[in-house]
């Protein structure tokens, strides 16, 4: 794809905004026009916080509910925030790149990509010094994709966009609000999701689906037959009442909404316990 015309005047517009309100939009247009994307975001990491949504293509009728709740739990689900956070993986990359086999079938990739209509989605990992940035390009007809060539487009600009974009934070004049502990909390509960009632491997196997991994692929990064993970997920359902990953995906959800932060605390704890209206399981 030859870059059309028009990216050096909006990139150099959105050089201009650096330090500015302005910036994230002026950016995401610029990325957005290059790959003739469809719908842009930017959500920024700042070390610790919760996400905050910087810029967001607005649509008619768009629903802003999942965009909620993506920005207050299940962003910790979200492949692009697991390969910034847990693998250090920075610049330019196609959903299906990082996403596990079997991501399109969890309950995440249906809640959040169904609610945005989503077809297809490539995002820009920016590094910070704390923190990082995700630039996201989305597609919005059914069937049509970001292509190779569009990869390499933004891939050949990406050093460009990065500094950029680097340099926007390293200006940004704005007091840094919010509790830098919180996220660190809640990656914890993450981990501790279950650990209250299910064995080990219940538990690990548990988390894994809500990453979106499958039946075959948890099989093989465990060593251990399809139909053992299959018992085990079983097993653990039934220990936590439910009987679908549906019902995963929600429990994990409203437990998360209840916890209180501690580094090995199950959030079902707190979601169980009579000040909840719910009794603690044994």
């Amino acid at each position: 794809m030859t870059p059309i015309p028009s990216f050096p005047h909006r990139l150099a517009e959105a050089l201009k905004q650096v330090g500015s309100t302005e910036f994230p939009r002026a950016i995401c247009s610029a990325v957005g026009e290059l790959v003739r994307a469809e719908d842009m975001s930017l959500l920024l990491f700042r070390a610790g916080q919760l996400p905050t949504v910087e810029f967001n293509t607005p649509r008619a009728g768009g629903d802003t509910s999942s965009l909620n709740s993506y920005i207050q739990r299940a962003f910790l689900l979200d492949p692009y925030y697991r390969a910034a956070t847990v693998d250090n993986r920075y610049g330019v990359f196609r959903l299906k790149a990082l996403a596990p086999h079997g991501f399109k079938s969890s309950e995440y990739y249906r809640t959040w990509y169904h609610n945005n209509g989503l077809s297809d989605e490539c995002g820009l990992l920016v590094a910070l010094e704390e923190g990082f940035v995700n630039l996201s390009l989305g597609m919005l007809k059914r069937g049509q994709g970001f292509s190779e060539r569009s990869l390499l487009t933004l891939r050949e600009f990406f050093p460009l966009i990065e500094t950029i974009i680097q340099r926007h934070w390293a200006e940004e004049a704005s007091q840094q609000q919010g509790d830098p502990s919180l996220r660190a909390r809640m990656e914890s509960s993450l981990a501790a999701f279950g650990s209250s009632i299910l064995t080990r491997r219940e538990q690990q196997i548990t988390g894994m689906v809500l990453l979106g991994n499958s039946t075959r692929l948890i099989a093989e990064k465990l060593a251990i037959s399809t139909e053992t993970v299959k018992l085990h997920r079983k097993h653990a359902y039934a220990k936590l009442d439910i009987s679908s990953q549906a019902e995963l995906f929600s429990l994990f959800m409203q437990a998360l909404s209840h916890s209180e932060g501690g580094s090995d605390v199950d959030p079902l704890v707190a979601f169980h316990s009579p000040s909840t209206g719910r009794t603690t399981q044994s």
